[in-house]
């Protein structure tokens, strides 16, 4: 499994409720409303993260992080990945995507990062976890 992250800052003049409801029915739909499917080639996942700054319980101290939203897709081989980036940033779908973005984020200089993941053993015996993506409900 290959993971994408991306770190978004949210446009000033927005909301976090602004944001959040733009980004879930709008953005998040481009694809679809272009009359394309799915919205992100070859992924398996797409979830994005709205964060809330909370207290640090060391300091006491609320800290804001940089960042509205991290937003994570997952494919099954860094292959599927690259194939998805060449479709997304073509010619033909750069500009809208680009302009839909101007609504939405603060600039495009937004970090993208690929992810090397260790999971430690969290079962209540000490024992592996292990999280299952199922389709439909």
């Amino acid at each position: 499994m290959f993971k994408q992250i991306c770190f978004f800052r949210k446009h000033p003049d927005m909301s976090m409720e602004e944001f959040m409801d733009y980004y879930e029915n709008q953005h998040s739909q481009l694809s679809k409303k272009m009359g394309r499917a799915p919205s992100i080639p070859n992924a398996v996942r797409y979830v994005r993260r709205y964060l809330q700054p909370e207290k640090n319980p060391v300091t006491g101290e609320v800290h804001d992080c940089g960042y509205d939203c991290i937003m994570e897709i997952w494919w099954n081989s860094r292959e599927d990945f690259e194939r998805s980036q060449q479709i997304i940033s073509s010619p033909d779908r750069i500009d809208y995507v680009k302009e839909d973005e101007k609504k939405l984020f603060a600039s495009h200089t937004n970090p993208v990062c690929s992810m090397i993941e260790y999971d430690s053993p969290m079962g209540p015996n000490g024992e592996n976890t292990r999280v299952e993506l199922k389709y439909g409900n």
